[in-house]
């Protein structure tokens, strides 16, 4: 049976990994917003968005090495005050400079959650139940995104202004950091992290080096697959003929699936092994998006939920997959590696892709994805020899 103070970190994880999503995809919501608010340039507003990202993807390494020293909890709850002391100052900017200033902090507050979260949980459940824990945690990023952008739009329809519900995102993030400090810090994971200091050896704590490579290369692949897929899903149901206002829905449409998906691919890991589970979810996640390409429009449409599923799904298989290769005290940093190669797959991928569909059109650069992610069957047999302990239950 799971213990209550495991439990309590689980949760305060998930409140805390839907704000940080949810504010970070907020961006998206209020780029227009800004630009007709401030009457900035199409140039501006990339570089708002990409100063908001950048520092994101910049301080996860940073982050994890900085909490080995004083405690996943107590950064966690810093970066999150941060991150919501951003959006409260965001409703009250009179300028460009204000607000790229404005994101780029609330960008570095964000930066710290996902690799320590994952560690807390990581800590909490050491050995049954981690993929299952993470993958509610990832699912809970995506209750945010969904929430925080859906009531923006909402409220937006019913005449409010968006500084008042951003200014109360903002307040409602500091709410969070307070609440994060006080639920995690007596449980035992926290302990362990917050007083008792990282052993004075150096490194990164990694078990077993070729294991751990396979799995960032894995990542790398995984990542860049996703990420490539929601840039140009709607562009491929454009060009099969399907109106631009069907094709907008394609990509809520896999990230509908890509909800369910989380959490069951790692309750899978839990039920059939690791390797296992990522050769049946990135195998499907081939077929679908080749399925994707060779099937009519409505019929192409009709399986995105489904592809949604593996294609999100196997990230919360790969992220619980750390905690097996790397030393306890070593996993802020490993994380924080292994979530910054995500995010540079999410810069990289779609500029490379997009030049590819430049070359070979929309449907060879959707294609040329689907084979691509055969790749990861060759590195699970890298894998699998580094997994110690596969689950028995079938």
């Amino acid at each position: 049976m799971t213990p209550p103070k495991s439990r309590r970190a689980l949760k305060a994880c998930c409140a805390a990994h839907t704000l940080h999503d949810g504010l970070s995809d907020l961006t998206y919501v209020l780029l227009p917003l800004l630009a007709q608010t401030f009457g900035l340039t199409l140039a501006q507003v990339g570089l708002i968005r990409a100063a908001h990202r950048t520092a994101m993807a910049a301080f996860q390494i940073p982050a994890g090495l900085v909490a080995e020293r004083f405690g996943e909890r107590n950064l966690l709850a810093a970066g999150t005050l941060f991150a919501g002391a951003g959006f409260a100052a965001l409703g009250h900017v009179s300028g460009f400079w204000m607000l790229l200033l404005a994101l780029f902090f609330a960008g570095a507050g964000s930066a710290v959650q996902h690799p320590l979260c994952s560690t807390i949980i990581s800590k909490a459940y050491p050995e049954a139940g981690r993929r299952a824990a993470l993958g509610t945690y990832n699912l809970f990023g995506d209750v945010g995104k969904f929430a925080f952008g859906g009531l923006l739009s909402l409220l937006l329809m019913a005449g409010y202004s968006w500084q008042g519900p951003v200014t109360l995102y903002g307040i409602a993030g500091m709410l969070v950091a307070g609440a994060s400090f006080f639920w995690i810090a007596s449980s035992p994971v926290v302990a362990t992290a917050t007083a008792g200091r990282p052993s004075p050896r150096g490194g990164w704590g990694i078990r077993n080096r070729r294991g751990f490579t396979a799995l960032c290369l894995i990542e790398i692949v995984d990542s860049s697959t996703r990420v490539g897929f929601l840039t140009l899903i709607a562009f491929l149901m454009i060009d099969k003929g399907l109106s631009t206002g069907w094709a907008a829905l394609s990509v809520p449409l896999v990230l509908v699936g890509g909800m369910a998906g989380k959490l069951a691919c790692g309750l899978l890991a839990e039920r059939v092994g690791i390797v296992r589970t990522i050769v049946i979810t990135e195998v499907a996640t081939g077929v679908g998006i080749l399925g994707a390409v060779a099937l009519p429009g409505i019929a192409a449409f009709l399986l995105l939920p489904l592809l949604g599923i593996v294609l999100q799904g196997t990230s919360s298989v790969l992220y619980a997959t750390t905690g097996d290769l790397v030393e306890q005290d070593r996993l802020p940093r490993a994380f924080g590696l292994i979530y910054t190669l995500g995010s540079i797959c999410g810069i990289a991928a779609p500029l490379g892709y997009g030049l590819a569909g430049d070359h070979v059109g929309v449907s060879g650069a959707v294609t040329l994805m689907g084979l691509a992610i055969f790749l990861v069957l060759p590195l699970t047999a890298l894998l699998r020899p580094a997994i110690t302990a596969e689950p028995v239950r079938i």
